[in-house]
């Protein structure tokens, strides 16, 4: 029996010695001591860092600026884009290009996660202008409306303005139905977490501390919005409605020329819910994001047609039908733009201030 249990206890040694001999840390493993393995993958680390840096500088900085600050009103902000894509949505987005953003197909996949991670990164600075110190009309102390300025400017500026007063694509915060019923950040907290995907406007993983101080500089805005002489700013609806409608259709149907391009039945059928006001009358006279098409000829005299992604005196850009990006030198091709946004740039030496009252006046009657 001594010899069974003998040999027993001599089996669980073994197995123990085996068990733990697997256990010996990486470090270990590889020949290096723990503070060697360490500093091994900082200097990894800090490569992949410097890495993403260099990619951000030779393809992104020339528009969304040296810091990620972004180049406003044209050119968003990257320092918290890592709170409304995810790192897929990202690198597609990055592939294919968007808008005047032209795409980098071709980016190795080593520059390009490293890329990724330097979005990831806290900004060396923060750039940001000054909101003012003042309580927002007890939505929060001084702290978190710089606190909610900051997040602001990163985030939503290139939309709604440097001061919520309405940019490049955005409302005027100032002057929203929502932000003026919102009570300590329950409206605008809904809409900045669900966001609008039918106004393209995205989705912000923001914390409540952070929503709560991103209405308290909304807030402080309206209050100082409002303080300014005058006691109104901006248009009102009620502004642009003083032509005659009747007028505005004969314009539309003759001298206008616009039924070349649009028909009151039919695209334009519904113009007057999607915009109203100064909105409606800016895309009447120059409407934004209206794509232009365009024919390039190759020196094989192949055309390929697509829509006019990139246009300067030196490249010629478009996308297929597939969406694929295509670029070549100018002075190598031959091309030609279809731009509809053309027909509305002519009017703007023709038009007489009643013209632009009474076209304003009947295109709010399509609805």
């Amino acid at each position: 029996m001594h010899r069974i249990r003998d040999a027993v206890l001599l089996l669980v040694g073994v197995g123990l010695l085996l068990f733990q001999s697997r256990l010996v840390p990486a470090y270990a493993a590889s020949g290096y001591t723990s503070s060697e393995s360490h500093a091994i993958q900082s200097s990894n680390e800090a490569a992949s860092g410097q890495q993403g840096a260099s990619a951000y500088e030779a393809h992104c900085a020339i528009c969304h600026g040296e810091q990620r600050e972004g180049i406003l009103p044209s050119f968003p902000p990257l320092l918290s884009v890592k709170r409304q894509m995810t790192d897929q949505q990202i690198t597609q987005l990055i592939h294919t290009g968007k808008g005047r953003m032209p795409g980098f197909p071709k980016l190795p996949n080593d520059e390009l996660t490293a890329l990724l991670s330097y979005l990831a990164s806290p900004p060396l600075v923060v750039p940001t202008t000054s909101a003012g110190t003042d309580s927002a009309g007890g939505t929060g102390s001084s702290s978190m409306v710089d606190a909610g300025n900051g997040l602001f400017h990163q985030n939503c500026a290139f939309c709604h303005g440097r001061d919520t007063m309405g940019g490049e694509t955005g409302p005027d915060l100032t002057r929203s139905k929502l932000v003026l019923a919102d009570d300590k950040g329950d409206k605008i907290s809904e809409v900045v977490r669900n966001g609008r995907p039918e106004k393209k406007m995205p989705a912000f993983n923001f914390s409540d501390q952070e929503l709560l101080s991103l209405s308290a500089f909304i807030h402080a805005q309206v209050k100082k919005a409002t303080s300014q002489k005058g006691g109104r700013r901006g248009v009102d609806v009620a502004d642009l409605q003083t032509g005659n409608a009747e007028a505005g259709k004969q314009y539309f149907n003759g001298a206008g020329g616009c039924t070349k391009c649009h028909s009151a039945t039919g695209d334009l059928s519904d113009i007057a819910k999607r915009y109203e006001g100064l909105q409606l009358e800016q895309r009447m006279l120059y409407p934004r994001g209206v794509k232009s098409h365009v024919t390039v000829t190759l020196p094989s005299t192949q055309k390929m047609t697509g829509t006019l992604a990139y246009l300067d005196e030196f490249v010629v850009g478009l996308r297929d039908s597939n969406g694929v990006y295509h670029s070549w030198s100018v002075g190598n091709v031959k091309y030609v733009v279809d731009s509809p946004v053309d027909a509305h740039v002519d009017l703007f030496s023709k038009y007489t201030d009643a013209d632009i009252h009474n076209l304003m006046a009947y295109l709010q009657t399509l609805r």
